[in-house]
């Protein structure tokens, strides 16, 4: 669990982070360099699930490769829903969810904190509109929950 102290506001206890894969942790099917390592860290304290639509069939093995579970998201069946869906099942106050594409926006709208990436794919207006925190890569979003000061210097109001 990472816990986030915000002024003004009660504590965040975060205890699962979903990760979008491509176009947020992957570019055209392969992992960022630096995302593997970052997760290593953080799975010691969060339950983290990579949830994709899995465009390039590389979910399984990135998953494996990086020890975390998947969700595997039904392409065409309303992505945006499964996906808010499985925040749900997991206790939105709880969860952190870090997309870019439009299928991610209601996920992180339904979890207690979103981040927005725009990366090399962009980002999607619509999630960029639901998310708490929008940042450029990958790594910066990650490292917010490495360094949990970070997500309190943004998130104060």
């Amino acid at each position: 669990m990472i816990t986030i102290d915000i002024s003004h506001r009660e504590s965040i206890t975060i205890k699962y982070l979903l990760l979008d894969l491509n176009g947020t942790l992957a570019l055209d099917g392969m992992l960022i360099e630096g995302v593997s390592g970052r997760i290593a860290e953080l799975k010691m304290a969060l339950v983290i699930y990579l949830i994709s639509s899995d465009t390039h069939g590389t979910a399984k093995d990135i998953a494996f490769s990086l020890g975390i579970d998947r969700k595997i998201i039904v392409p065409g069946k309303d992505e945006r829903k499964q996906k808010a869906a499985f925040v749900k099942a997991l206790g939105k106050t709880h969860v952190a969810a870090i997309g870019n594409g439009q299928n991610d926006a209601l996920m992180l709208k339904e979890a207690i904190l979103g981040v927005c990436v725009v990366g090399h794919e962009g980002g999607a207006s619509g999630t960029l509109a639901t998310a708490k925190i929008v940042v450029t890569n990958p790594l910066d979003a990650l490292d917010l929950f490495r360094f949990p000061k970070r997500l309190t210097a943004t998130l104060r109001k």
